[in-house]
């Protein structure tokens, strides 16, 4: 806790939380902007409301989300590197591993805010285009939910990128690259959509309950080689210094 009450210092002039302010309204904006202009397309259709606007708006909406983690995980390195914080920071009792899950706190906590503010949109669309009977509390948090969890291995890959670059330019671009390979994979290979920067396009309503065990299960052991893929980089880093 105090780790991370530490990062939110350290990023509090750094614009970091007004750019995802900022990004959640505008990734929020997007459902309501398609529902205003073309509500025929979707009001006529069968499935729930909630699959509706995912299926029609997620896509670009994902794609903000993780641009937004790609440069928020930048930033958080940033501005370790800068004025060379983070030799300087190897004179302190703070050890390196433990910086990065402050960083990776402060980065989900990000995230969360992100989908806290999409699902708001979703809900208020439900709502008010199909009626206030069409809005399932619980089928928007195990949407949402689901979409964190995909989110995660994003945010810790794109952290252990940054942490690996001291010029915030080549993260970000390695980063920027990811993001678009992973919108040119397709859908249909379940084996290609692991690759984390293409699991937070992924949607439930798109998959079997099988499919999104296995999505699940593939999240969580993404993220336990990532922190090990950061521990391996720490060491070496140590052994360089």
């Amino acid at each position: 806790m105090n780790l991370m009450r530490l990062e939110l210092e350290k990023i509090r002039r750094t614009g970091f939380l007004p750019a995802f302010l900022g990004g959640g309204i505008l990734a929020a904006a997007v459902p309501m902007a398609n529902m205003a202009f073309r509500p025929e397309l979707y009001t006529g259709l069968s499935d729930p409301p909630v699959s509706i606007l995912l299926g029609a708006n997620w896509q670009m909406m994902s794609m903000l989300n993780v641009l937004l983690i790609v440069a928020g995980a930048c930033v958080l390195y940033y501005i370790e590197y800068a004025d060379n914080a983070m030799r300087k920071m190897g004179t302190l009792p703070v050890r390196e591993g433990s910086l990065f899950f402050g960083k990776a706190a402060v980065l989900i906590l990000a995230g969360t805010l992100l989908l806290a503010i999409e699902a708001v949109s979703v809900c208020g669309c439900s709502i008010h285009w199909f009626s206030r009977a069409a809005a399932p509390s619980a089928g928007i948090l195990k949407s949402f939910g689901f979409f964190l969890l995909m989110l995660t291995p994003a945010a810790l890959l794109s952290l252990t990128i940054a942490s690996a670059c001291r010029n915030l330019w080549t993260s970000l671009g390695i980063g920027v690259v990811c993001v678009f390979a992973a919108t040119m994979i397709p859908a249909q290979d379940f084996a290609l959509t692991l690759f984390p920067f293409a699991m937070p396009f992924q949607t439930l309503g798109n998959h079997a309950a099988d499919v999104i065990r296995n999505y699940a299960i593939a999240a969580a052991a993404e993220t336990a080689v990532i922190v090990l893929l950061e521990v391996i980089i720490l060491k070496v880093r140590r052994a360089f210094a």
